[in-house]
């Protein structure tokens, strides 16, 4: 385990949290965590707790997070302990709800903007884009925008075309802002209190099909630094690289693959802006193969910047091309046996892994 301070969050005391990036580090006897098992939305629920409570300007706004707890209950409880000023309900106006966080920000505040689902965030992204990524440039570096644009991405079961996308990319092509998305409890929380405390405007991505995972979560204070990757298998036949709830295909895969004599190192990379390139190429170089699962559409997805920059940097050491396993180029239906088919799935993982070992 590591102890040290981490750049940009302001009155924090090098003294009073532990800086751990995995929760599998085996901490010594002195430093000992203590760990319980937790539900995702209650380490975002604590994440945010926690620095609203540490700092007066942190506050939370979006549809229903208030009165109703949250739309999906991650905000329960707050609006008793902090108050309508700092827990507030909105119409259903993301446009205008962003651009009041964004003023906010560029004003003092450390707002939490929650949007129900990103699919919404399209009718608020000229705020997102145009003005909280580019006030600090914009303006000669007089004034920061500290905001966290947080609320699920991608598919949740059958709801259809609209409501199943994936803007990682979009936001992640976007210069200014960074882009986080983690794929378990312990990720969620220490994560989403670095986002809170980081002076630039983060956009914070989770998933509806996760907020009731369980996981194990310190009862301490622990902060991830945004942009360092996790490699949460270790292996020496191929490298697994995935983010966000497609992890769960991604290990479940190399589980499978164990099974056949097959020792996949799985990565994940926990921010899409910044991404640690180090320690992908570092795999790489170790395993000589790369297999990319990513949720998003074929063009221009992550995986695609992924593939370039392993080819650029880890060229001579590849034994095979780099394969991407992405949804199909298609808005997604609502028939699940389609969804199956257009995801995403262990099967294509392993098929993939298969073809960057000449298995097939």
């Amino acid at each position: 385990m590591n102890q040290g301070i981490l750049p940009n969050f302001g009155r924090f005391s090098a003294i009073s949290f532990r800086y751990q990036t995995s929760p599998n580090e085996q901490p010594n006897a002195i430093n000992a965590l203590i760990m319980r098992e937790i539900q995702f939305r209650e380490a975002l629920r604590e994440a945010m707790t926690e620095e609203m409570r540490r700092d007066p300007k942190v506050y939370l706004m979006g549809e229903e997070v208030a009165e109703y707890n949250g739309a999906y209950k991650v905000s329960q409880g707050m609006l008793d302990e902090f108050g309508p000023e700092r827990v507030i309900d909105t119409p259903i106006a993301e446009l205008g709800f962003a651009g009041i966080g964004v003023g906010s920000a560029i004003n003092g505040l450390r707002p939490i903007i929650e949007f129900m689902t990103f699919n919404f965030s399209l009718v608020a992204i000229d705020q997102v884009i145009n003005s909280a990524a580019k006030i600090m440039s914009m303006s000669g570096g007089q004034y920061s925008c500290p905001i966290v644009f947080r609320g699920p991405t991608g598919n949740a079961g059958m709801l259809s075309s609209q409501h199943s996308q994936n803007f990682e990319n979009w936001f992640a092509n976007t210069s200014g802002l960074k882009v986080v998305v983690p794929s378990n409890p312990y990720d969620a929380k220490g994560l989403l209190k670095s986002c809170i405390r980081d002076n630039d405007p983060v956009i914070f991505m989770e998933s509806e099909l996760m907020y009731g995972d369980k996981g194990q979560v310190p009862e301490e204070e622990y902060l991830i630094p945004i942009g360092l990757a996790n490699v949460v298998r270790e292996g020496n036949d191929v490298t697994i690289v995935s983010f966000g709830k497609i992890m769960k295909v991604a290990l479940q895969a190399a589980d499978e693959l164990a099974k056949k004599g097959v020792s996949a190192e799985v990565i994940d990379l926990r921010s899409v802006r910044p991404i640690d390139y180090a320690t992908i190429i570092n795999s790489v170089k170790k395993t000589n193969r790369c297999v990319i699962v990513e949720e998003a559409w074929p063009l221009a997805a992550i995986s695609s910047e992924l593939t370039y920059n392993i080819q650029r940097n880890a060229f001579d050491y590849l034994d095979s091309p780099v394969i991407r396993v992405n949804s199909m180029d298609l808005p997604l239906p609502y028939a699940p046996t389609l969804i199956e088919a257009i995801l995403p799935n262990v099967k294509r993982t392993l098929q993939a892994v298969e073809a960057v070992m000449y298995k097939k």
